[in-house]
């Protein structure tokens, strides 16, 4: 029975690169062997209260050195990482704590109040990561290595965004991470050990966690953490850390093109990754004509590992694009509508993008009928709709539920996004669909302003009219001081929903 623990990444790197620096935070950086025995101290800490292998252990940290430790830990013991958002509340907290069956919370000081309440609620033991945690390692002795697991064993139990209901728990087993990590590192993109990365992405999300730190470090480069996204500070710390490889969401890419005109020095980006959600051509083209460098924007979901395709240096890039999917895996276009059975369908048409591969999880944690439903002929069905054309290059258009339908016509909120994006008096823009009595549903824009813009509603209407298909153009306009964000940085389109139907 093969045998792997995602643990192994970071214990090579202490075997291979013992002396190179593998983290830093501020003033604190950590060597591969620094890390990795601080890891095995804390895991010998879990071990002696009780955390036995499989067992699932919350952690609760925002992006500082403590997250990665404690991680390695979990995973370093035999234990299941179960990740926990850091915008949730106390009752949503304590639905994750119940539901993965966790039997001990990591908590950050930071998030004491909210995770100590939930924890309470749900009869969970809580650690307080620093002084609490480090006293725990220093009592027990260390573990001399990672206990090992078998390679479809669980290792992470990602809880999905919730978009459809209740948050599920995806559960992802060692050979699913270490994989995605290993393509990332080494096949998608050209990764290099003396690469510094900027660790801004939330850890406790998926692509924060594959990307930025696993993949980073199967590299064997730098992770530079900024435990709090600031697009000015993310310059000076590149800068001053010269870090070459970032990875962002596409609200950071927003904020980073604006500030760089302003800033004394920009950093020399060699790698930029994008993904979370679609990165609108017109911010990919600021971006890059600001810094120089080349964005490689990707796909992916927590069920995915996350990644599941990307702009690779390989088959060249295309703005727009999500690229082509990753070493081992498949994503193909399905007949949407068809239930029960996958159809694949040709080039250049629309339908649900499928995935299958090495990254596709095991399931939803005691729900096996969502995981029925997602895993259809060994394909998981994403819910986002899409299209691949000739090259091979894959297209997201939207979310299943995403569409609006105005008049018996589909419209596509991404496609008019990406038209909105390109007016100057627009810094960000979300398009969603509202219940209208005559054709069943209205375009309505809800606008960021860009700083010291003069546009009104009817302007705007009066552009995009030029721009798009009659039935595309937003008929109502409403402007908001910021979009709500999810804890993966993706724009919440069922709270403007909610707020704007009123």
């Amino acid at each position: 029975m093969a045998t792997l623990s995602l643990a192994s990444i970071l214990a090579e790197n202490a075997r291979r690169r013992p002396d190179r620096t593998a983290l830093v935070e501020g003033e604190l950086r950590l060597t591969f062997a620094e890390v990795w025995r601080r890891a095995r101290a804390r895991a010998g800490a879990l071990a002696a209260l009780g955390v036995r292998p499989g067992d699932r252990v919350a952690l609760m940290a925002p992006n500082t050195a403590e997250f990665p430790q404690a991680y390695y830990a979990i995973t370093a013991a035999g234990g299941v990482v179960v990740p926990v958002h850091l915008l949730l509340s106390a009752a949503e907290v304590e639905h994750v704590l119940t539901d993965s069956g966790a039997t001990l919370l990591l908590c950050h000081p930071a998030q004491a109040a909210t995770g100590t309440a939930a924890a309470g609620a749900a009869g969970v033991r809580v650690v307080t990561l620093g002084a609490e945690f480090e006293k725990l390692a220093a009592d027990a002795a260390p573990l001399p290595t990672y206990v090992t697991r078998q390679a479809d064993d669980p290792a992470v139990v990602f809880y999905t965004s919730g978009t459809t209901g209740v948050p599920k728990g995806a559960v992802l087993s060692h050979l699913n991470l270490v994989m995605n990590a290993t393509v990332n590192a080494f096949d998608a993109n050209d990764i290099r050990p003396d690469d510094i990365a900027l660790g801004a992405l939330p850890l406790f999300h998926a692509f924060g966690q594959t990307v930025s730190m696993n993949s980073v470090w199967r590299a064997g480069a730098t992770l530079v953490l900024l435990p709090r996204f600031d697009a000015a500070r993310a310059v000076e710390l590149m800068v001053k850390e010269g870090v070459n490889t970032f990875h962002g969401v596409p609200t950071m890419y927003v904020a980073l093109a604006a500030v760089a005109a302003s800033m004394d020095t920009l950093p020399d980006l060699r790698v930029c990754i994008s993904g979370g959600a679609s990165l609108p051509v017109a911010v990919l083209e600021r971006f890059e004509a600001a810094f120089g460098a080349t964005v490689y924007e990707g796909y992916g979901l927590s069920e995915t590992s996350p990644t599941a395709t990307v702009n690779q240096p390989l088959f060249g890039t295309k703005p727009g694009s999500i690229g082509h999917p990753l070493w081992g895996i498949d994503v193909e276009i399905a007949r949407a509508e068809v239930e029960g059975r996958i159809e694949l369908l040709p080039p250049g048409e629309l339908g649900e993008v499928v995935i299958r591969g090495h990254n596709v999880f095991s399931g939803y944690l005691g729900r096996p009928e969502a995981t029925a439903a997602a895993v259809v002929d060994g394909w998981f069905r994403t819910g986002d709709l899409g299209t691949k054309d000739d090259e091979g290059f894959l297209r997201i258009v939207d979310r299943k539920k995403d569409v609006i339908i105005r008049g018996g016509y589909n419209v596509y909120p991404r496609e008019v996004e990406e038209v909105l994006m390109r007016h100057p008096d627009i810094a960000q823009v979300a398009v969603i669909g509202l219940p209208d009595d005559l054709h069943g549903e209205e375009v309505c824009a809800v606008v960021v302003r860009a700083p010291d813009a003069a546009a009104d509603a009817p302007a705007i209407t009066e552009w995009s009219k030029e721009h798009l298909g009659r039935h595309k153009y937003p008929r109502r306009v409403e402007f908001a001081d910021e979009l709500p964000l999810g804890p993966s940085m993706k724009v919440l389109k069922r709270e403007l929903r909610a707020q704007y139907a009123r």
